[in-house]
């Protein structure tokens, strides 16, 4: 499991306080996805990078598998896979060079790691191009190395960063797939985005985030009878529009999370 404990970071944008995360608190359960929802700029980043400890929140903190991020952070780091469209490969690598290369990394035993690299192999169906450089491989090919990448350490908390950002339609549903073996693994999967209707196929819980504060947290059916609107994307219009006219969007009274 995972939990993020009243999480709030500020920045300083030329001289004016900027609050990206306001008191966010969330927790995922093994072989659960989460979908943290949310437009630009709703603090979607700023809580991955506070999870994954490349920034301090102001407050608040993270805990995975009982250890606290306050604690100790490296400990941490080595729970946690990322996988973004961010991601590149090393070009002059072949695939088997640096999917091996990441283990590693993580300090993944070599004779584990080989056995771990076969697994994905025919999972990920890398077979046909593993000892081809990476400068060679189609985009599609890339992606799916991206992937096993993020699984060498066999982690049992999975980021997902705007996986599908740039993909077309067969590169989408790779990722989909991914989702799903990583579910039936009993992976924690958190996945960040704004494509609200790829969330809605793929996610159990939704957290939905506007301006840095958590306004709405459940079930998808759990969403349509707090909200009276049937899809995500109807909800965060109606976040939004409320938001530019002043009037605050009311949380349900079961929400663990409070406003800000």
């Amino acid at each position: 499991m995972i939990s993020a404990e009243n999480l709030t970071k500020q920045f300083n944008v030329r001289g004016v306080p900027l609050v990206a995360v306001n008191n966010l608190s969330f927790r995922v359960s093994n072989g659960e996805v989460y979908g943290l929802l949310g437009p630009n700029g709703a603090g979607k980043t700023t809580t991955l990078r506070m999870i994954m400890g490349l920034l301090e929140p102001d407050s608040g903190y993270v805990e995975i598998g009982g250890v606290r991020s306050t604690h100790k952070s490296t400990d941490i780091r080595g729970q946690l896979g990322l996988i973004s469209t961010n991601d590149g490969v090393y070009p002059w690598l072949s695939v088997r060079e640096m999917l091996m290369y990441f283990a590693d990394l993580y300090a993944v035993d070599q004779s584990l790691a080989r056995e771990r690299l076969e697994e994905l192999a025919n999972l990920l169906d890398l077979g046909g191009f593993i000892d081809q450089r990476c400068s060679t491989l189609s985009t599609g090919q890339k992606q799916r190395v991206t992937l096993a990448r993020g699984l060498m350490h066999d982690p049992p908390v999975m980021l997902l960063d705007e996986p599908t950002r740039g993909l077309d339609v067969v590169g989408s549903q790779a990722i989909f797939r991914f989702i799903d073996l990583l579910k039936l693994r009993g992976k924690v999967v958190l996945l960040s985005t704004h494509r609200l209707d790829e969330a809605e196929r793929v996610c159990d819980r939704f957290g939905l985030l506007h301006r840095g504060s958590l306004q709405f947290e459940g079930t998808l059916c759990e969403l349509q009878q707090a909200t009276g609107k049937k899809h995500l994307v109807d909800m965060f219009i109606a976040f939004i529009n409320a938001s530019e006219n002043s009037h605050p969007v009311a949380i349900p009274s079961n929400e663990q999370s409070t406003e800000a």
